[in-house]
């Protein structure tokens, strides 16, 4: 049986994230969506909220139905070995996106040979990103068509609760 790990820190969950993972699923026979916390990032959900939210977010795809959701309390690649996972699946939105992923891949086959796949993002999200989105919510701007319903109502709630 094939595993996969889709990591990211998902604040939020996007619908870019969505079309990785279900690609993901059609590649192998588990994917574990993993939720992790970036210390790089100053997130504006926790990582709780964020796991619920991917949950959710899966649960209303019934091609996703089957995907698990948890917690990367540490390393991926500790993560990825106590899941059994052979690989984990990256979402590329341009040469950006590889330059940053490349290391993190080597790295991670070098700590543990796990190997990454790159998936190239559809490019109706190429310009979707976490970060653009909590932004264009930070100044009232329309966020419905770049997050599942969930996560919309969580940002717009966790912005009105900082202000």
């Amino acid at each position: 049986m094939s595993i996969a790990v889709c990591p990211g820190s998902f604040d939020p969950i996007t619908l870019g994230h969505l079309d990785v993972v279900r690609r993901a699923n059609r590649l192998f026979d588990v994917v574990v969506v993993g939720v992790a916390r970036n210390a790089a990032k100053n997130a504006l959900l926790e990582a709780e909220e964020r796991v619920e939210l991917a949950r959710a977010a899966l649960d209303d795809d019934p091609e996703l139905a089957e995907v698990r959701v948890e917690q990367v309390p540490g390393l991926l690649t500790d993560f990825c070995r106590r899941v059994g996972a052979a690989a984990v699946v990256k979402g590329l939105r341009g040469g950006a996106d590889f330059d940053g992923e490349l290391p993190m891949a080597l790295m991670n086959r070098h700590l543990s040979g796990v190997e990454t796949v790159f998936v190239p993002g559809d490019q109706r999200y190429a310009h979707v990103a976490s970060s653009l989105v909590k932004d264009i919510a930070r100044h009232g701007g329309p966020i419905d068509d770049l997050v599942p319903p969930a996560a919309a109502e969580a940002v717009r709630a966790a912005i009105a609760h900082r202000a």
